[in-house]
């Protein structure tokens, strides 16, 4: 029984993690759709910010053993592929 309730907090823990990181996947899809000032130092702040607290609620995760480092490390990597994405359509614009 004690296993069956370890999964499922790695699960809900997963998912907590993944909702927080298609929040900013949501705000960066925001922002590519505008385009309007995408090099804002604003804008880049609240997204670094972001970036960095779901970076620190990933590792909190992993070290409770809630969630595999390289699932954890999936996520951030998908974020800044988003990311790279927004500066390339903004370098494109220019």
């Amino acid at each position: 029984m004690s296993s069956e309730v370890a999964i499922d907090h790695r699960h809900q823990a997963y998912a907590l993690l993944k909702a927080d990181a298609e929040k900013i996947a949501r705000l960066i899809r925001v922002q590519m759709d505008n385009l309007t000032m995408p090099q804002c130092p604003l804008y880049e702040e609240v997204l670094d910010t972001q970036m960095f607290g779901l970076s620190r609620e990933i590792d909190f995760a992993v070290r409770l053993n809630l969630v595999n480092e390289e699932d954890g490390k999936k996520l951030l990597e998908d974020l800044e592929h988003e990311m790279n994405a927004l500066h390339e359509a903004a370098s494109n614009q220019s």
